[in-house]
């Protein structure tokens, strides 16, 4: 019924190719619906030919589309974000349906990729270069940006709007056609998205611009491997990515990376205790914990300690569980078995170490994939090396601090660094916390919690999260070449560095 109120009125499959949709080779993608645990409609992921005809439609595409003027690239990104706009219920409920976020983050989720569209149209009149002052007498030298080619775009089943969007958006303005892999999760929230792709594209003479195939983690091996995309974009975990990252680099393609963070809230003594309770129920429950920023530590001030962890525990008392489109729910499911499982075996190893569970820590029994969201104690001494991995898990590790030099420490040990965030009355700690010698993490925050960046700014962290940029703020140069330009307008040929070759 989703579907069909975005226009679907069936599923030719999970491939797009320029000529037209295909039923995919691969075989079907077996997708449940996290919620029931009953099986969803299937989709049938594509081929190796299929993926060649993916990838060649996106090239030729490219040949015309790199030299249609960028603010002509920009209609097609409103027209698409004018449709979003149309169908934002509807495809904010599938995702709701499909991955298991609740209604209002589902329909957030649509309402991000809006954002971007819009951001992206903006962008297509202010893709600037920069003019250089010449050593050489009536010489001018200038720096410009050209478009990449067919771009790789692999995302992750827990924003399977929004990422594509952040990456597709802006590469679509940038001159850049778009080859998407979705995670096979969620194939029905991508051929819906590719639909609204579709009827934007038909308006402009676009078609090829944005490609889909659905399929497994061979496809993203093959894109990874492919030499006709100068570069991939990658959202997943750490391990993929190292893999992705090795592949792309092999061929001396590019990688923008955005994998795991294990994200941090330090709560000092003089901070405004219920501001920090609302963000970090929302930063460790809100997705199920199953976002890339979800706040998993928290470093405490120990005068404050017993306080915080009580007002957690009140406030996750009232966290309402179940059906993710029913009114008033908080929390939704976990992805799937092998996420339950996961909570499972890290609940198991915090008790093994040392851990007190304080809240919940329980599967939920009902139909779908449901736990309690949990609150963990870690031991006052010793190692917790548990809370040094990232769980997807609504799993929140609190440990007791004595300073800020502790808490700084203690948020830059993990090998992840996405998120952060400290909550203090004190401008002092505030400044030490963003400055060059505080937190480690492509995103820093004070008091606000470390989940729910907007897109004005870039996106992306630090260390194992791979470094790469997207969203807001200059991230539209990784999909665009540099070149850099020197017009001699004079009669003579000086040579630079004062070279004589006569």
């Amino acid at each position: 019924m989703l579907l069909a109120k975005m226009g679907v009125d069936r599923i030719e499959g999970g491939v797009r190719a320029a000529d037209g949709w295909r039923v995919g080779g691969g075989g079907p993608l077996a997708n449940l619906d996290p919620t029931e645990g009953a099986p969803l409609p299937s989709v049938r992921g594509g081929d190796a030919s299929d993926y060649d005809a993916v990838i060649d439609g996106a090239r030729a595409r490219f040949e015309e589309w790199r030299t249609r003027p960028a603010p002509k690239r920009g209609e097609l990104v409103r027209a698409l974000g004018e449709l979003l706009r149309a169908h934002k219920e509807p495809l904010g409920e599938l995702v709701s349906l499909e991955m298991g976020k609740i209604r209002t983050e589902g329909l957030g989720e649509v309402q991000e990729m809006i954002d971007v569209c819009d951001f992206a149209v903006g962008l297509s009149r202010q893709l600037y270069g920069l003019t250089i002052a010449s050593e050489r007498p009536r010489h001018r030298m200038m720096e410009q940006w050209h478009p990449l080619g067919p771009v790789g775009i692999i995302t992750a089943f827990n924003f399977p709007v929004a990422v594509w969007g952040w990456n597709a958006a802006i590469a679509a303005v940038c001159g850049d056609t778009c080859v998407w892999k979705p995670s096979p999760r969620t194939p029905l929230v991508s051929v819906a998205v590719q639909h609204l792709c579709d009827q934007a594209a038909a308006a402009h003479d676009a078609h090829g611009v944005f490609g889909l195939i659905c399929g497994g983690g061979e496809l993203g091996a093959r894109m990874s491997d492919d030499a006709r995309l100068p570069l991939v974009s990658f959202t997943g975990s750490i391990a993929v990515g190292k893999q992705v990252a090795s592949r792309v680099g092999a061929r001396l393609g590019r990688t923008l990376l955005e994998l795991g963070g294990n994200n941090a809230v330090i709560v000092m003594s003089d901070a405004d205790l219920d501001l920090a309770t609302r963000a970090i129920t929302f930063g460790a429950v809100g997705t199920a914990g199953q976002r890339c920023t979800s706040t998993r530590r928290v470093f405490v001030h120990r005068s404050v300690a017993d306080e915080l962890v009580d007002r957690l525990a009140r406030a996750y008392a009232t966290v309402s569980i179940g059906d993710p489109l029913a009114e008033g729910t908080l929390m939704g499911p976990l992805a799937g078995a092998p996420a339950v499982r996961a909570f499972e075996q890290a609940l198991d190893a915090a008790k093994r170490q040392g851990g007190e569970v304080v809240r919940g820590g329980h599967i939920v029994e009902r139909p779908g994939f449901f736990v309690e969201p949990t609150l963990v104690r870690a031991p006052s001494q010793g190692n917790f090396p548990i809370a040094w991995e990232e769980t997807f898990a609504p799993i929140l590790w609190i440990f007791e601090v004595d300073d800020l030099e502790e808490a700084i420490a203690a948020n830059n040990a993990v090998p992840q660094g996405l998120s952060s965030a400290i909550f203090t009355e004190s401008m002092r700690s505030a400044e030490r916390f963003v400055s060059a010698s505080g937190s480690d993490c492509g995103i820093a925050n004070v008091n606000l919690g470390t989940s729910g960046a907007e897109i004005g700014g870039a996106f992306g962290g630090e260390k194992e999260t791979g470094g790469g940029r997207e969203s807001g703020s200059d991230a539209w140069k990784a999909y665009m070449r540099r070149q850099t330009c020197t017009v001699n307008w004079g009669g003579e040929l000086p040579l630079a560095q004062g070279v004589e070759f006569v």
